[in-house]
């Protein structure tokens, strides 16, 4: 008879936590137990991907009855039933979670409803006050969004509130030049919803191609995204009686006194009406709602890690080796809460690998090269490889770039521009990187990333015949580099 209770319990029930208490229980046999103190599927199914997506489809008939007027349809656009769409929502989401639970109680996964904590190198306390053991523990307890160090940032929202929203604001201003910033400025901008964008940096999306991101830009602004680069928030607060508070000028002094006063306002603060924000460059403005999408961080918090001698990053990230093994040899990692590649299918394949590894004695580490991803930005960007900048600093490049308006849009008389680009590597011929921003492109890039991935050279590329007429086929007859670098 075992030692321990288990012979694996999850901490997590995303995706990632789930996929591992499953193989591990299904395929190898394992005595398994997972606890999760929220909903079942995680920040993709619950709060992420899924309900996002969801949404982008929503915000996308928008333009579809303008467009098929040109088609010869006598068509109108309606008005967009937010309390509608979102029952239906959260209909499927209730759905989605419950096919997560059935197929953990279909592998013999005990399930705790609770939040667990590490006690030991083999023992997990639950927050019901049971405590178990464990002869391995696996941490898939992903992250969160985090608001800035800013006085009254708790008037603002993270992107975890945007599905339970009581009604679509008029207006709204989203901080942050990501792609969560970027994808739900596009998706309230098609919901009606009067859209501002602050970014600090110099262009969006940074770490992306700079010639995709750039389009991407260039066509946010045109569908009527107020996107204003270079810009941060300086200051906030409710609109209504914020001189009097004596609120003006409130980010002053040091960044010490500037954190003390944000932690004072944060939990007397309410979004309950309109907000005040100033921005850096000196301009003011009333905004019905500000969504702050400036990063997130690990759900590492009060889980117990560091006093078991698991060592934490800067932000708070499990380190882990190449197994997904953390210092202490008992204790594993997967997905977001280790901060290597934050995607919902890397964090299913590191739950898989780490089964393969620990239960099947089969030594197994993910290979995070050469993932593709897709921004469901409006149009979306795909990309899979390096990006021209990075890509010229390893070796000498040759870059083939097109871009065009698209035919279905063109009969329309629309101004919407497609990209696509590889980088070749003048070496060896291989294509280093692929980026199409169209519409979807995400569908595009993952047939495109099984090529890049093969290690397929410009003339493979060459030598496939192109489907006609189809916006992809560019990728194939792309014949002349338009520079190198």
């Amino acid at each position: 008879m075992s030692e321990f209770d288990y012979d694996l319990f999850v901490i997590g029930g995303g995706s990632g936590g789930v996929r591992a208490a499953r193989m591990a229980a299904g395929e190898a046999g394992a005595k398994v137990a997972l606890a999760e103190a929220d909903r079942y599927g995680g920040t993709c199914v619950i709060r992420g991907c899924v309900p996002k997506k969801l949404m982008v489809f929503a915000s996308e008939y928008a333009g579809i009855p303008e467009e098929a007027q040109a088609y010869g349809w006598e068509m109108t656009r309606g008005a967009f039933n937010w309390p509608a769409f979102q029952h239906r929502l959260n209909t499927e989401l209730d759905r989605l979670e419950q096919i997560y639970r059935n197929l953990l109680a279909g592998s013999n996964v005990e399930t705790f409803d609770a939040r667990a904590t590490l006690s030991g190198p083999h023992q997990v306390t639950l927050s019901t006050g049971e405590t178990r053991t464990a002869k391995h523990i696996l941490v898939a307890t992903g992250g969160h969004p985090v608001r800035p160090d800013l006085p009254h940032a708790n008037l603002g929202i993270v992107s975890d509130d945007i599905f339970n929203m009581q009604a679509l604001p008029k207006s709204i201003l989203i901080v942050g030049g990501g792609y969560i910033a970027c994808e739900f400025a596009g998706i309230l901008n098609g919901l009606g919803v009067e859209v501002t964008q602050y970014y600090r940096g110099a262009q969006i999306l940074r770490g992306f191609d700079d010639e995709a991101r750039g389009m991407v830009a260039e066509q946010m602004r045109e569908r009527g995204i107020d996107l204003k680069t270079g810009t941060n928030i300086l200051e906030m607060a409710p609109a209504e009686g914020r001189r009097a508070a004596g609120e003006t000028g409130a980010m002053g002094g040091t960044a010490q006194e500037r954190a003390e006063l944000a932690e004072l306002t944060r939990e007397e603060d309410t979004a309950t009406g309109p907000i005040w924000v100033k921005s850096t460059t000196g301009t003011e403005g009333v905004f019905d709602t500000v969504l702050f999408a400036t990063g997130r961080d690990p759900n590492t918090k009060g889980l117990g890690l560091e006093e078991l001698g698991v060592k934490l990053g800067r932000r708070g990230q499990i380190e882990v080796d190449e197994y997904s093994q953390t210092a202490v040899p008992s204790i594993y990692a997967i997905g977001d809460v280790t901060d290597r590649v934050n995607l919902t299918p890397v964090a299913i394949r590191e739950g898989m690998a780490f089964v393969e590894t620990v239960f099947k004695g089969n030594l197994t580490a993910v290979d995070h090269e050469l993932i593709p991803s897709a921004i469901f930005t409006q149009p979306e960007m795909g990309t899979v490889g390096l990006s021209e900048e990075d890509a010229r600093d390893q070796e000498p490049v040759e870059i083939y770039c097109t871009s065009f308006r698209a035919m279905q849009t063109a009969f329309a008389e629309k101004p919407d521009r497609v990209l696509m680009k590889l980088i070749v590597s003048q070496n060896t011929r291989k294509v280093l990187g692929c980026h199409i921003v169209a519409p979807n492109a995400g569908e595009m890039i993952q047939l495109a990333g099984v090529a890049v991935k093969m290690g397929a050279t410009k003339e493979d590329f060459d030598r496939t015949v192109a489907v006609h007429p189809t916006m992809s086929e560019e990728i194939v007859t792309m014949r002349s580099p338009v520079r190198t670098a």
